[in-house]
């Protein structure tokens, strides 16, 4: 099947990983393209892959899909910069944290498909989490298609836009919370006499168990603590420290923070000055 052209417009390090992920998947270096800001950096993603870097008016005209990976604070620029000149024809895909389809879709030829795709870091891995939602004017073809470009990756799935905020906040910025409790565990195994490269290694493979048996048990978090966590016995004494300190309130906390900071972008992108 011939795959579509994609061109990555902004390739920085989540475009990269995007890049990269479809080039393992098999997708035609010749059908991937990418922009960038800065001269090396398209020499370099040039070397490093074999695709070929264009720029922003090149890349609109000849990709089937055009993926936005910019920081959110600079899409109104690049979208002021080009995006009346995109033609019809395109899909396209919104990676930019917090800004809704309708800030593409009022930056674009009216009808032009969008698609708000939120994904995250273990995509470099192969195990992203990417949620796609559709924008004006987008299809069951649209979204078909953006699961193509982002299943190599990892799984996909599909919500309505307006729990994106969420997402953002659960999947999108969820690697930090891990690596965080990581840290802090590896921390704790050495304050407990452990050399740092024992710590680091019992925490990560009983992460990656604990991953594993949440996602192919079936059974509920609760439960799989609940296995662990034997009368008066050393894991409820250091549940009952957490719980002392709050931990589950302070996560409660932190995810509604990131939510709140994605709306947030969203209304300073919006605001006039910004256009």
């Amino acid at each position: 099947m011939t795959k579509h052209s994609v061109a990555v417009i902004g390739a920085g390090k989540l475009g990269e990983l995007v890049l990269s992920g479809l080039l393992r998947s098999g997708w035609p270096a010749s059908q991937l393209l990418a922009t960038t800001r800065r001269p090396e950096r398209a020499t370099e993603l040039a070397e490093r892959y074999g695709i070929r870097p264009v720029l922003n008016l090149t890349a609109i005209t000849q990709a089937d899909v055009l993926l936005i990976a910019v920081k959110p604070q600079d899409a109104a620029k690049l979208l002021d910069d080009f995006g009346m000149k995109v033609p019809p024809d395109k899909l396209v895909v919104s990676l930019c944290a917090g800004l809704p389809t309708s800030f593409f879709a009022e930056r674009l030829p009216g009808g032009i498909p969008v698609v708000r795709v939120m994904t995250n870091t273990p995509a470099l891995v192969d195990q992203a989490m990417t949620v796609i939602s559709p924008g004006p004017y987008a299809t069951e073809e649209h979204l078909a298609l953006t699961e193509e470009i982002f299943k190599p990756v990892g799984k996909t799935m599909r919500v309505p836009e307006s729990q994106q905020d969420a997402v953002t906040a659960l999947s999108g910025s969820g690697p930090a919370y891990f690596y965080l409790l990581v840290e802090a565990m590896i921390d704790a195994g050495i304050l407990l006499g452990l050399p740092r490269q024992i710590a680091h290694e019992l925490i990560v493979q009983t992460a990656i168990g604990s991953a594993v048996m949440l996602r192919d048990s079936g059974e509920h978090p609760v439960k799989l603590r609940e296995a662990v966590t034997s009368p008066a016995g050393t894991t409820i004494s250091a549940i009952r420290k957490l719980e002392d300190h709050g931990v589950r309130a302070a996560f409660l906390s932190a995810l509604e923070a990131a939510r709140d900071r994605a709306a947030e972008i969203a209304t300073q992108m919006s605001a006039p000055n910004t256009k």
